[in-house]
């Protein structure tokens, strides 16, 4: 089917109490092994790009690659800028049939956050893609993102910046990072509850490749309606490459070791699926 927007899926995900599994892609057979495991589980998924991924290629052969697996399929997708740091480049992804976006303004100010946040919002809506925002910094590095503290979301800034700026979703910090985890993250769960309570749209978690099922669970329990994995598909295609040169050294067809890679990366996502509880909610 055509790409969808996030809005309907994550508010359905809201008050159900299950998350959508928003996965990051690298390139074409990450995109095709996460639509397959979405078609696998019948689960509605999230395609998602960012910045430095958008410079390996470009929004518009992102964009192609997921309209046509897309169609091709007969699950929900959706395919979603993450953390866009410009007007520019979230104009860019509109242009192309990206059919979501996140404007990340969390460096900024408060004040500056939301009037950089607010901008992105209405240009959105006068093409009726919705946009994610963030409150709170993620700690670690992924890509050009990277912080050294892992800032936690004020409940009540959040009200403020969700009620002035008009987001559809909030990604919201509670401890988590990016990467690879060096050292366990001092979550704050109960700020998930409380952010639940006190604002009335989906709330987002990123970090969350290398956490234990249990917290991602737990946190989805609380409220969170879509969960970000990113490094987690890294390391598996990674992996799948390194281990079937090292059994076949002498191997020069991308197709052979890329194929590996896409069956690594589908595993994954059917792994990630479940944990969500989207399964069977196409």
């Amino acid at each position: 089917m055509p790409l969808v927007t996030t809005k309907e899926m994550l508010i359905h995900a809201r008050e159900n109490a299950y998350a959508i599994a928003a996965f990051n892609c690298e390139n074409m057979e990450m995109i095709q092994a996460i639509i397959a495991a979405g078609e696998e589980m019948k689960a509605p998924i999230i395609l998602q790009t960012t910045p430095s991924t958008i410079r390996y290629a470009s929004v518009e052969i992102f964009a192609a690659n997921a309209a046509a697996a897309a169609k091709a399929a007969s699950i929900p997708a959706a395919l979603h800028l993450d953390h866009g740091n410009t007007h520019e480049l979230a104009e860019q992804a509109l242009r192309a049939g990206y059919s979501s976006v996140m404007i990340d303004g969390s460096a900024l100010p408060l004040e500056e956050n939301i009037s950089f946040t607010k901008k992105a919002v209405e240009f959105c809506a006068r093409a009726g893609i919705p946009v994610e925002g963030e409150l709170g910094r993620v700690g670690g590095k992924e890509d050009d993102l990277e912080s050294e503290d892992s800032g936690y979301t004020d409940p009540d800034e959040a009200f403020r910046f969700v009620n002035e700026t008009g987001v559809s979703s909030l990604a919201i910090g509670v401890g988590t990072a990016h990467g690879v985890y060096a050292h366990k993250p001092l979550l704050k769960p109960e700020l998930i509850s409380i952010l639940k309570e006190k604002l009335k749209l989906p709330l987002v978690l990123h970090g969350a490749s290398g956490l234990e099922d249990e917290v991602i669970q737990d946190c989805i329990k609380r409220g969170i309606s879509k969960v970000n994995i990113a490094t987690d598909l890294r390391i598996a295609y990674t992996q799948a490459v390194r281990c079937f040169l090292k059994q076949d050294p002498s191997c020069i067809d991308p197709k052979k070791f890329g194929s590996a890679a896409r069956e690594a990366v589908k595993k994954v996502a059917i792994d990630r699926i479940s944990i969500c509880g989207c399964q069977g909610r196409a």
